[in-house]
């Protein structure tokens, strides 16, 4: 490590990112594996599905097609975990049938049994679901997409799919998807919250069966750059006041171009949502976050997951026996800022438990391994860029612009860029606080970089994908003194 300063203070750290003592080396055929991250063992993945947290073990489904690395016939692929951090591939939950292939949606424990699908005391999993009628959309009808039933009675093992599939009939809507069910107790009713083309539409229902149309959002509201996908509604507490959160993913129409996920908060009588105001606002700021929902059963913790790409270029990103990955793990909190309120982020608590060898900057000597976290606080705002770099010149700048008042993550020459003409880009995203200092948390990995700053009230997702990994960072600023804190951990390996 060396400290220089001139025009620009300097820190220049040496060998960040090696390959951690319990991972996949890049020489073992696999560039771009990441170390921290949930990736299928092969073949394509896209948007997290039906994630329940049920006896101690949190569920992730996800789409699948276990014949490609590229988009095509969707599965419900399935992953448990029982702490978030480490997951056991489980055999595929639900494959394509009669009825179509297997889209998104969600799952629920019905403690209660409203459906009726539990037996001798055995709480069913009720996983409900999109399916899409491949030969009925090629013939041009508009009601090729309905939502059906699966339920497991033995901890999400197997699934027996319902026999009066679908419970949800389409009623002439083209993009008729993505259903996230929650169980709404102050009406003891299930909500359904559906992703209909420009808009969203609740219907509830009391057994998971039976479905009632209750109310429509957002035709007039919010971001309209593309389809409307893989809603989600859901309440946390500020200050003793319950507000109402309605997640809309959207593509393309992103505020970096193709994919993202937007959000309203406002107020839910189990009816109608009422959104306090119109303005856009992001879950993640960045390219890569798409498509995420939080887990059902969770209680009070309000935890989210998103696919970790863009469909702008999912389909050619460069990686040879698998596509896809998931962001890490996030806990969801409700903050205000002015007289407006906001969804914030931070990591789950779970992942303290990847944390090596922590290390601070007039300690930093050696070799990193693996993927790493740096933490950094300062007590002024002040623009400043972090540079992660290779021997071949490939490099990923991650900063703040004062002037702009804006973060960013630029990738122009991040290494492997030609795949897609829109991939080499710099993309930002506006400092949402008000107070005078700052902080930012960057987890870098093999291929990704997930960015939050000011407690998490803006975050940036961006995957990247250079020749060799990244070994060297360093940190530039104006002002030498900036940093109150600025600390360096790297992560062990999940694998």
């Amino acid at each position: 490590m060396k400290i220089f300063y001139g025009l620009m203070a300097a820190v220049v750290v040496g060998s960040l990112l090696g390959c951690g003592s319990s991972g996949t080396p890049q020489s073992a055929g696999e560039p771009h594996r990441p170390q921290v991250h949930f990736t299928p063992a092969e073949k394509w993945m896209n948007d997290p599905n039906g994630m329940v947290y049920f006896n101690n073990q949190y569920h992730l489904f996800y789409q699948y097609y276990p014949d490609s690395t590229v988009w095509g016939p969707m599965h419900w692929a399935h992953a448990t975990s029982k702490d978030l951090v480490h997951w056991e591939h489980q055999p595929v939950a639900l494959y394509p049938d009669s009825l179509g292939w297997i889209f998104s949606g969600s799952a629920v424990a019905d403690i209660n049994n409203t459906s009726g699908f539990g037996k001798d005391g055995k709480t069913p999993l009720v996983a409900i679901f999109t399916h899409h009628n491949s030969p009925m959309e090629k013939t041009g009808s508009s009601v090729f997409q309905y939502q059906s039933l699966a339920y497991s009675l033995d901890e999400g093992k197997t699934w027996e799919k319902y026999a009066a599939n679908p419970v949800l009939k389409n009623p002439g809507i083209r993009d008729f998807r993505d259903p996230k069910v929650m169980w709404y107790e102050a009406g003891k009713k299930w909500i359904m919250t559906l992703a209909t083309m420009d808009r969203i539409t609740f219907y509830s229902s009391p057994d998971l069966k039976n479905w009632t149309k209750e109310s429509e959002f957002g035709k007039e509201v919010g971001a309209h750059g593309g389809v409307w996908e893989c809603p989600d509604l859901f309440s946390m507490e500020h200050d003793g006041k319950q507000v109402w959160v309605l997640i809309v993913s959207i593509n393309p129409g992103g505020p970096n171009g193709g994919s993202a996920t937007q959000y309203f908060t406002g107020d839910f009588d189990g009816t109608t949502f009422t959104p306090h105001n119109t303005d856009i606002k992001w879950i993640d700021y960045g390219p890569d976050n798409y498509a995420g929902i939080t887990w059902a059963n969770t209680g009070d913790r309000k935890l989210f997951i998103g696919w970790m790409n863009n469909w702008q270029y999912a389909n050619v990103v460069p990686t040879e026996k698998w596509r896809g990955a998931a962001t890490l793990p996030r806990e969801l909190r409700m903050e205000k800022v002015g007289e407006q309120y906001f969804v914030a982020s931070s990591l789950v608590k779970e992942l303290d438990v990847l944390n090596d060898k922590k290390i601070t900057l007039e300690d930093m000597k050696g070799e990193l391994t693996g993927a790493a976290k740096l933490d950094l606080a300062a007590t002024a705002l002040a623009s400043y860029t972090i540079t992660l770099s290779n021997s071949k010149g490939e490099k990923l700048l991650i900063g703040f612009d004062k002037a702009a008042n804006q973060y960013f993550i630029d990738r122009t020459l991040s290494g492997k860029v030609s795949f897609e003409k829109g991939f080499a880009a710099r993309h930002t995203a506006p400092r949402i606080s008000k107070e005078a200092g700052m902080n930012m948390s960057l987890v870098v990995d093999d291929a990704s970089v997930e960015l939050l700053a000011d407690d998490g009230l803006t975050v940036m997702t961006s995957v990247f994908f250079p020749n060799e990994r990244y070994t060297d960072i360093q940190i530039d600023t104006q002002d030498k003194s900036l940093f109150s804190k600025l600390e360096f951990t790297s992560l062990k390996s999940i694998h």
